[in-house]
């Protein structure tokens, strides 16, 4: 029975009910249920809505919650406020980020920054040209190929031993070793790089060899041009200089030929350093560097065929081109010229040398006298 459309008591007909109303019409059985009036349902209708949540609302503790929300974006964009300040302080301090970032130049620098891996062989060319940047005391090696070498001790890598020149794999492992320490010892030891004398590096030397022990240690109490301690020994005057940072910028390689004569193997060093200097004394801000490198030829002997001392090297031949330094100078110590120096002695001449060029051999491409330099 269908009640009056104009009741708005009736209530409307739930899915239950019309379920088993067509339940009970299957089995004829039971009545129709009520159904509403079109005001009722529309009634209904309207109240269903009024009291529907919103999809994702809730009361209560979500309210809060989403207060809570509110007030972390709001401190977010508090925090966004104050980096961008500071970004604005920064540049204004340091413009040059912004134009590195913009010419390219920041990339390039990143580039530059990359540490070469190890040179196993003679290179080909010099170092592409760099940005002519000046070193200063926070980036010392800054507008220089070195950027990229490694540091200190890091730069002599010993290669692989092998028996070579009837000498044994462990005889040549240690000749390399002791070709290494030989090297660091002399021109990375602060206390050699102090002008102290270099008794680790003289320690490694075969004490049979008198004649040529001697004139090392007259070179280090007499020097001359012809006998000269930088020619195996890098040294400053500390009154006068001091090292730039702790670090020394290293590449070379190091390798192993048999030796003219039976039971002798050579140990072929070739190595630059980098040293950048400041003038000892108060505010001193400028920064120099001079570039040193060295080519040694070390040996190992039978000592059943030579006169030799097991663990000890020799020292058969070594070459030395130094970068930046007086050229008529030779007290035994590194002079780096600075920009206030008074200019004295000769002026350097001829085509300009790269000292980072290790493509040729030290007396191939240095020239000898007064050089001049394309870079430093």
């Amino acid at each position: 029975m269908r009640k009056n459309d104009n009741d708005s008591d009736g209530p409307a007909i739930s899915d239950e009910e019309w379920a088993r109303f067509m339940e009970q019409a299957e089995t004829g059985s039971g009545q129709a249920p009520q159904e509403p009036s079109a005001r009722a349902r529309m009634v209904t209708a309207r109240l269903r809505a009024g009291s529907a949540e919103p999809q994702g609302w809730r009361t209560g503790p979500a309210w809060q919650e989403m207060q809570g929300r509110g007030r972390g974006k709001r401190r977010l964009k508090a925090a966004a406020a104050v980096v961008f300040i500071a970004a604005l302080a920064l540049i204004a301090v340091r413009p040059e980020l912004v134009i590195d970032k913009v010419t390219g130049k920041a990339e390039r620098n990143d580039k530059a920054r990359e540490p070469l891996p190890a040179e196993t062989a003679r290179p080909g060319a010099p170092p592409s040209a760099v940005d002519p940047d000046r070193p200063t005391l926070k980036e010392p090696f800054r507008g220089s190929p070195a950027l990229q070498w490694a540091d200190g001790a890091a730069g002599i890598e010993v290669p692989e031993a092998q028996a070579v020149g009837g000498m044994s794999k462990e005889q040549v492992a240690d000749a390399l070793e002791k070709a290494k320490q030989f090297l660091v010892s002399a021109n990375l030891d602060p206390a050699t790089l102090r002008g102290e004398r270099p008794a680790a590096a003289l320690e490694l030397l075969d004490p049979k060899l008198k004649d040529e022990l001697s004139r090392v240690e007259d070179s280090l109490t007499a020097p001359t041009k012809e006998n000269d301690p930088l020619h195996l020994f890098t040294r400053v005057k500390p009154a006068e200089l001091k090292p730039a940072g702790d670090v020394v910028k290293v590449r070379g390689r190091m390798w192993v030929e048999p030796g003219k004569e039976g039971g002798q193997a050579n140990v072929q060093a070739d190595y630059t350093f980098v040293y950048p200097f400041v003038k000892a004394k108060a505010g001193a801000e400028e920064v120099e560097r001079t570039i040193v490198r060295r080519e040694i030829t070390f040996s190992i002997a039978d000592p059943r065929k030579w006169q030799a001392t097991v663990g000890k090297i020799w020292l058969e031949k070594y070459d030395v081109d130094l970068a930046n330094s007086a050229c008529d100078v030779y007290d035994g110590y590194l002079h780096p010229v600075f920009s206030d120096d008074a200019r004295t002695g000769p002026t350097p001449s001829g085509t300009p040398v790269d000292p980072y060029d290790r493509s040729k051999t030290v007396d191939s491409g240095v020239p000898g006298g007064c050089g001049s330099l394309s870079r430093t």
